[in-house]
């Protein structure tokens, strides 16, 4: 997450959704007293020590507001990236079994373990994407989703809207598959499904 007082909005990084790449696009543009909470390639921590104790970047704007004055909270630009869930599901499975090279040699069986067999609920990557967004309510407290399937377009438009200059995205921790339907069958469609509903009817993705 990133809080730029300067700039005036809350970057939410939801993981596997490109926020490497926009997170070092933002850090050109930040202020003196602008925070970051980020635990990868870069490691900082906001000066709190109940956010600063968790060791990931990757903060809901619930675990935010409390930190911060409500009128800065509600006025600031709060924005981050979503991904189709079906599509991050697979980034997951192959992210969290790269080291056994598993996934390459049946990602079927990886993902109804995962799915199935022993779900990682308390996982921060394996998490619905909405939970990052929403208030107590469950109703979405973001004023921008950009998503992942058209990142550069979209983060023209956050650039617009908090007033800074835009450029290109770099590719910053990808990876190459093949189109995602290919890692699915059926049962694993409607476990994906079930698991993301949610993200999948705030966000209007479909298989």
């Amino acid at each position: 997450m990133i809080i730029s007082h300067l700039h005036r909005f809350i970057f939410v990084a939801v993981p596997k959704t490109g926020t490497h790449s926009v997170r070092q696009a933002l850090r050109e543009q930040m202020g003196e007293d602008d925070l970051e909470q980020v635990g990868l390639f870069v490691n900082k921590r906001f000066p709190m020590p109940e956010l600063a104790k968790i060791r990931h970047g990757h903060l809901t704007l619930r675990q935010i507001e409390p930190f911060l004055p409500a009128d800065d909270f509600q006025l600031y630009f709060k924005f981050g990236f979503v991904r189709n869930p079906f599509d991050r599901f697979v980034s997951y499975c192959a992210f969290m079994t790269r080291d056994q090279d598993v996934f390459e040699r049946d990602p079927k069986s990886v993902m109804r373990h995962l799915l199935f067999t022993a779900p990682p609920h308390d996982h921060i990557l394996f998490q619905p994407q909405h939970q990052f967004f929403v208030g107590e309510d469950g109703e979405l407290i973001s004023d921008y989703l950009g998503r992942i399937e058209q990142m550069q377009s979209s983060y023209d438009e956050i650039c617009r809207r908090i007033g800074i200059e835009s450029r290109p995205l770099d590719k910053v921790n990808s990876s190459r598959r093949g189109d995602y339907r290919d890692y699915y069958d059926q049962q694993l469609i409607d476990g994906a499904a079930s698991l993301y509903a949610r993200d999948l009817e705030l966000f209007g993705y479909e298989f």
